[in-house]
């Protein structure tokens, strides 16, 4: 069955009002705290329907990170600790894009800042945000094919180990907690679906 270009046009039409039938709109807002790594705000959202919701959210800057994989099939991870939740886990290398700073320039130092790793060219892999009912953030998210080793990670407190761990073993990872990071699930789901290790 093939749908004529009338039809189209209709659903294009159904799905663009739906969307707009369930925009939030933001009245106001306000700051209820400032710092250097975040912006509390209270705003004044319109719900459909005309009912408000006085909402908070967060400002956060953005952040890039890549995933680097090897010719065996391994990709860098660093081990650490997330005094927030208490938690351990493999996460892909990642910080925050400096005032001025290219996302990509950002990738690159923060992973050779991390690991001890220099990467080699960049690719956009993806960008992720991972908690949008909250805050703003947004990963910025590379990849390379090419590392090479330059000495001990600038910010070793960042992480305990840095390892080179097999693609072929991150699904069994995440089943068991070990990865639990949101963006290094993102991204690293996204390598996995697009070239499965071989």
């Amino acid at each position: 069955m093939h749908a004529n270009p009338g039809d189209l046009d209709l659903l294009i039409s159904l799905w663009t009002g739906a969307r707009a039938s369930v925009r939030w709109k933001v009245v106001s807002e306000r700051r209820l705290y400032s710092d250097e790594w975040l912006d509390i705000r209270m705003a004044d959202v319109e719900l459909p329907g005309g009912r408000h919701l006085a909402h908070r959210w967060i400002r956060t800057p953005p952040g890039a990170g890549v995933v680097a994989i090897d010719g065996a099939d391994r990709v860098l991870l660093i081990w650490r600790h997330r005094f927030i939740t208490d938690s351990w886990g493999w996460e892909i290398p990642i910080g925050k894009i400096e005032e001025g700073e290219a996302p990509i320039q950002a990738a690159a130092r923060e992973f050779e800042e991390e690991t001890g790793w220099q990467a080699g060219q960049l690719r956009h892999l993806i960008d992720v945000q991972p908690t949008p009912g909250l805050t703003n953030s947004e990963h910025h998210i590379y990849s390379t094919h090419e590392a090479t080793h330059v000495g001990r990670p600038v910010d070793g407190f960042e992480s305990e180990r840095v390892e080179w761990v097999p693609l072929s073993g991150v699904c069994s990872l995440i089943e068991k907690r070990d990865i639990v990071s949101g963006t290094t699930l993102v991204a690293l789901l996204y390598i996995l679906s697009k070239a499965p290790p071989r």
